[in-house]
C-alpha cells in the first residue's frame, strides 16, 4: 500500500518550495539490493557523464527560469539546460500530509478542485503548504515518522536515491535519458526565491513532457502522430528493460520529448529486482484499459481506434513473458 502511495504521490504532487532549501543536491547513495541473476553489459558509452572545466555559460548569464516542480524537487532551466534544487524534508513531509488531506477530503470538493490542488496548485496552496511545512517544522521529527506519512516518506526517500543510482549505473551515456554534465560547484540565479542555487551538474532540457507532446497534437487532431509517439514510448522501455532496469512509474509526465525520440525524465520509479517487477505486472489487471492508466482516456475519446491499438500492444508488450524474454539473466518463469 505504502510503495503505491507514492508512486501516485510522485507523479500527481506539484507545489512550489518556499522555506528551507538544500541549495545543493545531495547525492545519498544506498544499496540497490541484489540484482537480477546477471549485471547487463554496458555498452561503450554506458556510465559515462561528460565532466566540463567549468559550467555551461547559459547557466550564469542570467537568472533561470523555474520550469516545474515535483515532490522532491524544482527545477530550474536556461534555453538548453536545467538544474534542480533538491526540497527539504519538511517540504516534503507537508505536501504529503496536504496530499493525504486532499485525497481525504475529494469526496467532499468538487473534481477540479481537489485534482488541481494536486496537479496544479495556485497560491492558496502553496500558502497552505507553507503554514503545513511550518507545523511539521514545530513537532518533533520522530513523531512524524512514527505516523504513516513517515513511512510514506522513507519509502519514497529510499526509491528516489536507488534511482539514481540504477540510472547512473545503468544507463547514463545512453539514448534513454537526457545528456548529463558535470562541473566544479557553481553559483547561479534563479528567477524566484531562493534566488540563487549552488550546482554541479546540469541535464540537457527536453522540449516538452511526453504529456504535453500528446494533448498537443490531441488538440491539433493530429492523431496519427500521437500513436507514433506511444510506439517510442514503448520502445524506450523495452530498451530499459535490455539494460537490466524497469520502470514501475509510467506516468507520460515523467518523460520528455526530443526530437524525434523519447527520453526518461524521472528515475525514482527505477527497479533492478525481479520481485518488483513481478507484483507490479500481476497487478496491471487492476487497470481495465492501459490509455486510461496513462491518462490517455480523454484524449483519445475521439479516436476509440488508436485506444484500442495502443491497449493491444500495451497488453503484448508489458507483461512478465515478454519482459522476461528482453531481460539479461531473467529467471526462468
Amino acid at each position: 500500500m505504502v510503495r503505491r502511495t507514492v508512486i501516485w504521490l510522485a507523479a500527481m504532487a506539484r507545489g512550489r518550495s518556499v522555506l528551507l532549501p538544500q541549495r545543493e543536491a545531495r547525492i545519498t547513495r544506498v544499496g540497490v539490493g541484489p540484482a537480477m541473476a546477471q549485471k547487463p553489459q554496458r555498452g561503450p558509452q554506458q556510465g559515462q557523464v561528460r565532466v566540463l572545466p567549468k559550467a555551461p555559460e547559459e547557466l550564469t548569464r542570467g537568472p533561470l527560469l523555474r520550469l516545474g516542480e515535483g515532490i522532491s524537487k524544482v527545477v530550474y532551466a536556461s534555453p538548453h539546460w536545467v538544474v534542480k534544487r533538491e526540497r527539504h524534508p519538511s517540504e516534503i513531509m507537508a505536501l504529503i500530509f496536504m496530499w493525504k488531506a486532499v485525497r481525504r477530503l475529494q469526496r467532499f470538493l468538487p473534481r477540479r478542485l481537489g485534482q488541481g490542488m494536486l496537479e496544479k496548485p495556485g497560491r492558496p496552496a502553496r500558502l497552505l503548504r507553507v503554514l503545513v511545512q511550518g507545523l511539521v517544522l514545530a513537532v518533533p521529527r520522530g513523531i512524524w515518522f512514527a505516523t504513516n506519512m513517515g513511512e510514506v516518506w522513507r519509502w519514497f526517500a529510499k526509491s528516489e536515491a536507488r534511482g539514481a543510482l540504477l540510472a547512473d549505473e545503468y544507463l547514463a551515456g545512453t539514448a534513454v535519458l537526457p545528456k548529463s554534465v558535470r562541473f566544479p560547484p557553481t553559483k547561479v540565479q534563479v528567477d524566484r526565491w531562493p534566488g540563487w542555487l549552488l550546482v554541479k551538474q546540469a541535464t540537457e532540457r527536453v522540449e516538452m513532457t511526453l504529456e504535453e507532446r500528446i494533448n498537443e497534437l490531441a488538440r491539433a487532431r493530429r492523431f496519427d502522430e500521437i500513436g507514433e509517439w506511444l510506439e517510442r514510448f514503448l520502445a524506450l522501455r523495452e530498451a530499459g528493460w535490455r539494460r537490466g532496469v524497469f520502470s514501475l512509474d509510467t506516468h507520460l509526465k515523467n518523460y520528455g520529448v526530443m526530437d524525434e525520440r523519447v527520453v526518461l525524465l524521472d528515475t525514482g520509479g527505477l527497479t533492478n529486482r525481479w520481485s518488483d517487477i513481478e507484483e507490479r505486472l500481476k497487478s496491471q489487471h487492476e487497470f481495465l484499459s492501459p490509455h486510461a492508466g496513462l491518462g490517455l482516456e480523454m484524449t483519445l475519446r475521439d479516436r476509440p481506434d488508436i485506444a484500442e491499438w495502443f491497449d493491444a500492444r500495451w497488453r503484448a508488450m508489458v507483461n512478465l513473458a515478454a519482459v522476461r524474454s528482453r531481460w539479461p539473466g531473467a529467471p526462468r518463469a
